[in-house]
């Protein structure tokens, strides 16, 4: 079966596609790595972008603090993805695997071209690339985004991020997420905004770690400021 959004008998096949995808996210796309790898500026970003002659739908969300409902992620983000041409727009996440990561399966399902604008931390790390990515583009910065301390500016991988991106979609979210959306709302950039609480094992297993308490309130940071304007 294709998931692609330029079947005739689209919502039939949205249906069945995320009944499937939200029990198996693995069927989604066979995907081949390994992605294209290249340390960039934002003005190289910003070229590759226009030389695709796509536009770039961004998703943001949890990351390793990962989903409570993951399926309810996945099937929002396909509806997202539904409403785009991928003969004209390219998806971008933060390319590692995890959390909002799993939607590249879907995007490369629907036959979108990815790509992933991240923090050169991610690299140093070692953090796993999603096999569905196409290319990952690593921007030198000493944080994972959001806004630079004690500033409003925004840090160099959220700035490229918001810079390149003509429309957003934020599942949840934390600081950094909500930081780039509002800059992305700020530009005048369309930001789609679906509630989603971060995983609550992994979020009281955090908090233990560090000997904080433990948290009563899952929604992320992104919520206070979005969720009352989606």
């Amino acid at each position: 079966m294709s998931c692609g959004p330029h079947v005739a008998r689209r919502r039939l096949l949205w249906a069945a596609c995320t009944a499937l995808l939200a029990a198996a996210p693995a069927w989604a796309h066979n995907c081949e790595g390994p992605p294209l790898l290249r340390e960039a500026t934002s003005q190289q970003i910003g070229e590759y972008v226009s030389g695709s002659g796509k536009r770039v739908l961004s998703f943001v969300g949890y990351s390793g603090a990962g989903y409570e409902d993951a399926a309810a992620m996945r099937a929002a983000a396909w509806q997202a993805l539904q409403r785009h041409d991928p003969a004209h727009w390219l998806v971008n996440i933060g390319g590692t695997a995890v959390g909002i990561g799993e939607v590249y399966e879907l995007a490369k399902a629907a036959g979108f071209v990815t790509l992933g604008i991240v923090s050169t931390r991610a690299r140093d790390g070692g953090d796993a690339l999603s096999p569905c990515v196409d290319q990952v583009f690593f921007v030198r910065d000493a944080s994972w985004g959001g806004r630079m301390p004690g500033s409003t500016r925004l840090a160099p991988t959220s700035a490229a991020l918001v810079a390149h991106s003509s429309e957003f979609v934020g599942i949840g979210g934390g600081e950094v997420a909500r930081d780039e959306l509002a800059a992305a709302r700020a530009a005048g950039k369309p930001v789609h905004f679906v509630p989603a609480d971060m995983n609550h094992r992994i979020a009281r297993d955090k908090a233990l770690a560090k000997g904080q308490s433990e948290p009563t309130d899952f929604r992320g940071a992104a919520h206070a400021a979005f969720a009352k304007t989606r």
